[in-house]
């Protein structure tokens, strides 16, 4: 599935410990238009809790999250 979706932006926070993936996606989302799609790559596991967390409490969709060897992997749609 992840192959087939398509995004605006490539977010790569691989190598950057926590909080530093949520905090770099929030930034790179707010230069995204709402409907757009920002694709995440983060090496760090508390990011796996972390992104999710924030897409439950914003207005922005995860459309798509998957974990392959250490390499997590995060599809968000930006809200309005």
């Amino acid at each position: 599935m992840s192959n087939s979706i398509s995004y605006q932006q490539h977010l790569d926070a691989r190598g950057l410990e926590c909080p530093m993936p949520l905090l770099k996606t929030k930034l790179a989302l707010k230069q995204l238009n709402p409907g757009e799609v920002l694709w995440v790559t983060a090496t760090d596991a508390g990011s796996w809790r972390d992104i999710k967390k924030f897409t439950e409490l914003t207005s922005h969709e995860l459309l798509h999250a998957s974990d392959e060897q250490d390499c997590y992997q995060y599809w968000i749609k930006k809200g309005a």
